[in-house]
């Protein structure tokens, strides 16, 4: 059995959806309320494959918010995460994926020195970010979406926004590695880890988030915006594309022109039977037929009975670990979204 840790967007967005999620007195509280309470077990799906292997899955609502992190209550994001993961060892759920901020406050804050919660000892090789399977869909992504606009990416430049970040690096490695661009634009905050890719990958420009995007065909951005910028449309090339690899993917709200395509990263489609609602609570445009795709990873190490900690630590992941969960993905008929 998989199992997904799962949060909303914001406490509006909790507010709205609590009623669906079967806890309807939550609707009318506000953020401290929300910071006390449990995770929940709140749907168990079928998932059929293409192959026609059947597997089970439960998603637990960490019932963390993105407010607590920017209102400082770190504390109780943290307590969320650890405790959404002993609930999921508790169901003796195999693997289970951390999506969304669960898998940054994991790392961020070194969750992995927390391994007794209360009566539970948590067995990391349970668990992973899966991060891995939305490094490889972003970097098909790039790929797919320049084939399809006629950008040839050996003449184009692409700029990376958040690339020291784990799932950052990884599509830079990907791109060095598989689909080598002209300029490869390296833009992040710790400038040291920076230097650091830099060296690993042998080439790249490090520059600072308004020289580059100027000078990028494709911009993926795979980081949080910084509080009070603004990205000035009028600069950006003509055409572009941004692939919006945050979450919650908010981009295409504030960058809107007709010769600059949004495409929302790390998202997959897929043909998969799956009877849930997870994915309608959650605003995916298309759930019967969309996920993500660090949830995807989760399903796709149940098919494939590769229960452990696939995606784990920063800045692990190889080129050769994205080949291989792109192979499972294709096996069991999931696509990048274009």
């Amino acid at each position: 059995m998989f199992g997904l840790i799962g949060h909303l967007t914001s406490l509006e967005h909790a507010q709205s959806v609590a009623e669906r999620l079967g806890y309807p007195e939550y609707a009318e509280q506000g953020l401290d309320f929300w910071c006390s309470a449990p995770p929940a077990l709140i749907e168990e799906f079928t998932v059929k494959s293409i192959t026609g292997q059947t597997i089970q899955g439960k998603y637990i609502e960490s019932c963390f918010l993105p407010e607590m992190l920017a209102t400082k209550r770190f504390k109780a994001a943290i307590r969320k995460i650890l405790n959404a993961m002993a609930l999921a060892q508790k169901e003796n759920i195999e693997i289970t994926a951390l999506g969304g901020f669960s898998s940054i406050i994991f790392e961020e804050f070194n969750l992995k020195d927390n391994k007794q919660i209360r009566n539970v000892e948590l067995e990391f090789e349970r668990f992973t970010t899966g991060n891995t399977h939305t490094a490889y869909i972003i970097s098909r992504q790039v790929e797919q979406i320049a084939a399809k606009l006629g950008i040839d990416l050996s003449k184009a430049t692409v700029a990376v926004v958040g690339a020291t970040g784990d799932i950052g690096s990884a599509v830079c490695r990907w791109l060095e590695r598989k689909t080598p661009t002209a300029d490869l634009l390296l833009v992040a905050r710790n400038q040291e880890r920076l230097k650091e890719l830099q060296k690993e990958l042998g080439r790249g420009k490090i520059m600072p988030l308004e020289t580059a995007i100027p000078e990028a065909d494709i911009i993926v951005w795979v980081a949080s915006m910084p509080k009070g910028v603004e990205i000035n449309v009028e600069t950006l090339k003509k055409p572009c594309v941004m692939i919006d690899g945050g979450y919650p993917k908010n981009l295409d709200t504030k960058v809107q022109h007709p010769e600059v395509i949004v495409l929302k990263g790390g998202i997959v489609e897929h043909s998969l039977d799956i009877d849930w609602q997870i994915m309608e609570i959650v605003n995916m445009d298309v759930p019967a037929r969309q996920m993500f795709a660090c949830f995807a990873e989760a399903i796709l190490l149940e098919f494939e009975q590769y229960h452990t900690n696939f995606s784990w630590g920063r800045n692990q992941i190889t080129v050769e670990k994205m080949e291989t969960i792109g192979e499972f993905s294709l096996k069991h008929g999931f696509k990048p979204l274009i």
